[in-house]
């Protein structure tokens, strides 16, 4: 069951933090989550069967301009959402781009959100648009659903638990 706009009032406070906006990022069917940091990749990544082969490439911060804008050329970005989401145990959540972006030539790509995990998530921008992309630091870019397990799990405890706090 996908948790609807008056249970995620009641349980906003133990969801989300750092918020830019909380009443304008609740919607019917979830949570939209903001733009924080922006950076570009700079190297290979690699991954294989057992974590330890994992690789992260290097990323390069992009700055926002005095005007709080920023242009991205086609190409792949990495984004570092504004809000700390903290999953609780009988819940999972999936982040989908929010429409607009997707009008535009543009998309956010996300993993899943795992019952119990905490942090200030990131998530893969990709500008298609062959004429580029501007975005004001703290948009709203995805919305992320959250869904009720029908028990609690043992809950996430990876390299990501607690990323970016």
């Amino acid at each position: 069951m996908i948790l609807g706009k008056t249970e995620l009032i009641k349980l906003l406070d133990s969801l989300v933090e750092g918020a830019v906006d909380a009443q304008a990022q609740v919607q019917p069917n979830g949570f939209e989550l903001t733009a924080g940091k922006i950076e570009a990749f700079e190297g290979a990544g690699g991954i294989g069967f057992s974590n330890d082969d994992r690789a992260l490439p290097s990323t390069k911060p992009l700055e926002w301009g005095r005007d709080g804008w920023l242009l991205l050329a086609p190409g792949c970005y990495k984004v570092v959402f504004n809000e700390v989401v903290s999953i609780p145990k009988d819940v999972c959540a999936i982040g989908l781009p929010r429409s607009s972006l997707l009008r535009m030539g543009v998309s956010v790509h996300t993993a899943v959100w795992d019952a119990g995990y905490r942090g200030r998530s990131e998530a893969l921008l990709v500008v298609y648009n062959q004429g580029g992309f501007r975005i004001k630091k703290s948009a709203r870019i995805i919305q992320l659903l959250f869904m009720r397990l029908e028990s609690g799990q043992e809950g996430y405890s990876g390299r990501y638990m607690n990323e970016n706090v």
